[in-house]
Formats: C-alpha cells, sequence, structure tokens
C-alpha cells in the first residue's frame, strides 16, 4: 500500500537547534577550539560609547569563518547560506530566528574597524596559539614558500607603465590605487624591485603583471606561508607582490615576527632555491643561526666543457684559490701603497690567475681556452654558500625536502578547496584575504588532527 505524507498542524514545536547539527560536524570541532574574546577587546576602542547598538562584531567573524571554511566566496552568498543552514546558524550563535545582517556590513566593517584595529591579525596569531597549546607547532623546522593567486584587475583595460601617472589622478584615484601609493616605501609592494612592470591595472596597480606560469601572463599577488613542517600548521603570513625581491624579504619578515611574537626560531629552514641567494644564506647562517636547506642559487657551473669554479680548491687562511694544475689565483700580485679591498660594485672579489702560468699550462684548452688568464668570481657570502652546500648531501636535508609537499599541499588546498580567487584589491584587501584563508586552514587542520579538545594538564605532560 503506497504511503501519503500527511502534515500536522501544530501549535507549539520543541526544536532545540544543537540536536540537528551532527556532532562529527567540522564547525563543532572549529568552535570548540575558538575564542574570540581577545577580538572583542582589540576592537572595543573602536566603537562609540553611545549610540545605537551595532552588529555583533563576533557574529561577521564567525560568518568570515564559515565562509572562508566552506569555500563560500560571495558574501552575499554568505548570508544567504548562514540564513539557510542550520549549522551555520549554530556556529554564528543566531539560533532559529536570529536575523543575519546584510552583506555591505561586511566590506564597510572591513575598510574600517577591522582594518583600523587589526583584528584579523589578532585573530590569526590566537588560532597559532591555540594550535601551540594542542602540540601542534614546535621549532624543529620552518618552511617558506610562496603561491601565486590571480588578482581581481582585467588585463583588458590596463595600461603600459609608462602612460600611467599616479600622481596626476591621486586626488580620484581608486581606494585600491590609494592604497598602493600609501605602500611604495614598503619593501612588499612599491619597493619590492627598482624594475618596473610592462603593464599596470589603474584599479588595482599593486598587483604584478607576471608570466611566472610559462603561459599567458596576468596581474597577480603572492601570498607567502610560513609553516611547522611536523603538523603544517601555517605559523605566520605575507602578502607581497609577485616578485621574487618580495618573496624573500617576505621569508625574513616571518621569520622574525616569529620569533618576536611567538618566541619561535626554527633549528632549519626549508624552501626552494629562489630563498638560495648569497645575500640571504648569510642572514640565517650568520644572523639568525638557523640551518639552510635550501639549495644553492649558482650560475657558476659550465656547460661548456671548462672547468667551473667548483673544480678550483679555495684556501680560506691564505685567501686564494688552486687550479687543478696546482696553480694558484689571488686577487693582487704586487702590493699597494693605499690598501685596497678588492670588492667589485657587485659586492665579489676577483681572483686571477698569472698569464705566465696559463700560457704554458697543458690544460689552458679546458680552462680558459677564450682568455690570457682564467679568473673566478668569489661572493663576499660564499662561506654561507658553502654551508648550505655542505648540509645538501645529508640525510636531514633530503628528509626536509620530501616534508616541503605540506606547503604543496596547503597552496593545493588553498585553491581547488578552499577556491580562494582575488576579490579584494589593494595591498590591504589582499593582506586580508589571505589572513582569513590561512586562518580558515589553520582552523580545519585543528578539527581535523583535535576534533575534541584534551585536557591541558594532558598536553602538559
Amino acid at each position: 500500500m503506497m504511503g501519503v505524507q500527511t502534515t500536522s498542524a501544530q501549535l507549539f514545536y520543541d526544536f532545540c537547534l544543537d540536536d540537528h547539527v551532527p556532532s562529527d560536524h567540522m564547525l563543532r570541532s572549529i568552535d570548540r577550539h575558538l575564542n574570540l574574546d581577545d577580538i572583542r577587546q582589540a576592537l572595543k576602542p573602536f566603537y562609540s560609547s553611545t549610540g545605537r547598538p551595532s552588529i555583533d562584531p563576533e557574529l561577521m567573524i564567525r560568518m568570515l569563518i564559515v565562509g572562508y571554511c566552506m569555500g563560500i566566496r560571495s558574501e552575499r552568498r554568505l548570508c544567504e547560506e548562514v540564513h539557510l543552514n542550520l549549522a551555520y546558524r549554530w556556529f554564528c550563535r543566531l539560533g532559529l530566528d536570529g536575523k543575519v545582517p546584510d552583506h555591505s556590513t561586511f566590506s564597510k566593517n572591513r575598510h574600517g574597524r577591522f582594518r583600523e584595529s587589526n583584528v584579523l591579525r589578532h585573530l590569526f596569531e590566537a588560532v597559532v596559539e591555540r594550535c601551540m597549546a594542542e602540540g601542534l607547532v614546535g621549532a624543529d623546522g620552518f618552511d617558506v614558500e610562496a603561491s601565486l593567486i590571480a588578482a581581481d584587475a582585467n588585463k583588458q583595460r590596463s595600461v603600459p607603465s609608462d602612460e600611467w601617472k599616479p600622481e596626476e589622478s591621486k586626488d580620484k584615484a581608486c581606494r585600491a590605487a590609494r592604497e598602493y601609493l600609501a605602500t611604495l616605501d614598503d619593501a612588499a609592494f612599491g619597493a619590492a624591485s627598482p624594475v618596473t612592470p610592462k603593464f599596470i591595472s589603474p584599479s588595482d596597480p599593486a598587483a604584478q603583471w607576471t608570466g611566472a606560469h610559462k603561459g599567458h601572463a596576468f596581474f597577480a599577488y603572492a601570498t607567502n606561508y610560513l609553516i611547522d613542517t611536523d603538523h603544517g600548521v601555517i605559523v605566520d603570513f605575507e602578502a607581497t607582490r609577485a616578485i621574487r625581491q618580495a618573496e624573500v624579504g617576505a621569508a625574513r619578515t616571518m621569520l622574525e615576527r616569529t620569533e618576536d611574537r611567538f618566541g619561535l626560531k626554527p633549528d632549519y629552514l626549508t624552501a626552494d632555491s629562489a630563498y638560495g641567494s648569497a645575500e640571504n644564506l648569510a642572514w640565517l647562517v650568520k644572523q639568525k643561526k638557523i640551518t639552510p636547506h635550501i639549495p644553492v642559487f649558482d650560475k657558476s657551473t659550465r656547460t661548456d666543457g671548462t672547468f667551473s669554479r667548483a673544480d678550483f680548491a679555495f684556501d680560506s687562511e691564505r685567501d686564494r684559490y688552486t687550479c687543478p694544475a696546482g696553480k694558484e689565483l689571488v686577487q693582487f700580485r704586487r702590493t699597494y701603497a693605499s690598501p685596497r679591498t678588492g670588492i667589485t660594485a657587485e659586492g665579489t672579489r676577483l681572483y686571477r690567475a698569472s698569464k705566465k702560468d696559463c700560457d704554458v699550462c697543458e690544460l689552458r684548452a679546458r680552462c680558459c681556452p677564450n682568455a690570457v688568464a682564467r679568473k673566478i668570481l668569489r661572493d663576499l657570502h660564499e662561506d654561507a654558500r658553502d654551508v648550505a652546500r655542505a648540509h645538501a648531501s645529508t640525510p636531514e636535508y633530503e628528509a626536509a625536502c620530501r616534508r616541503r609537499k605540506k606547503v604543496e599541499m596547503l597552496f593545493a588546498h588553498l585553491k581547488c578547496i578552499l577556491r580562494l580567487g582575488r576579490r579584494l584589491r589593494g595591498p590591504c584587501g589582499a593582506r586580508d584575504e589571505f589572513l582569513l584563508a590561512a586562518t580558515a586552514q589553520n582552523l580545519r587542520r585543528l578539527a581535523r588532527l583535535r576534533p575534541r579538545s584534551a585536557p591541558m594538564e594532558a598536553i602538559a605532560a
């Protein structure tokens, strides 16, 4: 017999929202680790003591967390989903009859109180501290990497860099352009490189025109992650232009900020060859005392069959090279009345062989067939590069390189699962959006690795 559903009219319903959210729902685990009391204190000075009560800032923060954790990219769509989804209502403390704020509220607060109070950075650091309390962050080793995120800029409306006159349109410039003009001295944006890009987007001039993906060029920002290699927790983040100089500078900023904020300094740092310049390796080895598990950025290897620099032995005590034939290459072969440093404008030292030795050498054809004598350039920080080369042959280096896949997985998750695409313009917009995305990734990792809160006594033990 076919059943027919009937709806009985009831005057009163006994409905508990908590009973209808599954116990293993991800938002339940996230809620166990989320404490927004400090966020309220950070925002309190930015609210007036009189007037009509505003929308609860905790509600907006919780809704933004839902959006970034669940890959809801539109704030208009986010308001609709929170209105309909019981789990989202439960997480946002709205109950069944709570009113969802209008989507325009988010942009108004983002450009106002949230940015002025730096509340999104406070939120991110609070989540990192929670990860540390749960035993998910150590100081054995960190990994640093950058990934390109396409900017919300139409390349068809871009202009050649020599035609863009920012000072002439400063008064009527859009918000993103004003933000860029305010960061011209910032090492992550305007001052990252003296090289002028080929094209500039008037709607988002901080976005970098790049062809790094070996395909069609596009406007992009770079999101830089510093992660703990044990559990893949993001310990710091920085938004920069999509160029190598800015990304290397961001790595230094993140390492110093992590040490100042959390007291964490890694024993070793893993990265790709973009971070293997002599200057950066010297900063790690000499100043920070961090072991670099980084491939050396080196172009001294020759491919024409002649001897490379590695075929010459360097004597640090006598400050000279010895060639494969046993002859010495030195900086100076006579004494000057005014001592010379021997440092070139590029920050290198030049070592020369004697022309008399090279003229009669049997290995001349394999050493300097097109020069009167062999010359070798040595960087001032070559000793730091030697340290990195020595570590490259150790088992610890190989193990650290295998753990680098965790940061690549984070970027893949960011783009494919959370569907992060640029929708906020300007340096501040990029920073806010990437901060929320990194916070969401850490919260999801907390929910997966620590689904239930463990007693603090057990964590300490």
